[in-house]
């Protein structure tokens, strides 16, 4: 499904928007109707989606060796609504979305870090990365629920 770093990239940065969509009605319907769940429903999908998306950033930023500026803009982009959409299209442009997962070793020096070694390692069981991400989400996520939102409770 996601056979290269612009797919998976793609597919989380639309979800992210969509997400900000559900966020953003579920805040009107409060606003508008006085009904809270649809800011716990839509916030706690948003929230889940943007957990999702900052892994997604890490991994496609190491996958094609991004530099701290662009990976910068990338997780910014969760941020602001809707701007993970012009943040897909400019990387998009500049070509760092392009090329695929780096499943072997190359002659660049930076393949022997331990880090390249382990992600290769991953990215060649993607099942087993997406599990472990995936969970790294969901703790993050349970962990981030325990602590409250932003703001505090009512």
């Amino acid at each position: 499904m996601f056979r290269n770093p612009h797919t998976l990239f793609r597919a989380l940065a639309i979800a992210e928007a969509i997400s900000w969509t559900l966020l953003i009605a579920g805040l009107i319907l409060r606003a508008t109707t006085g009904w809270a769940p649809g800011v716990t429903i839509g916030g706690g999908i948003h929230g889940f989606i943007f957990l999702s998306y900052g892994a997604t950033v890490i991994l496609v930023a190491l996958n094609n060796r991004w530099r701290a500026s662009p990976t910068l803009v990338a997780l910014v982009s969760a941020v602001v609504p809707y701007a993970t959409i012009p943040a897909e299209i400019w990387l998009q442009r500049t070509g760092r979305l392009a090329g695929a997962w780096r499943l072997e070793a190359t002659d660049d020096p930076r393949d022997g870090r331990w880090y390249d070694r382990l992600m290769r390692w991953f990215l060649r069981r993607p099942w087993v990365l997406g599990a472990l991400i995936a969970l790294a989400v969901v703790v993050l996520f349970v962990v981030l629920l325990l602590i409250g939102p932003p703001g505090g409770r009512d």
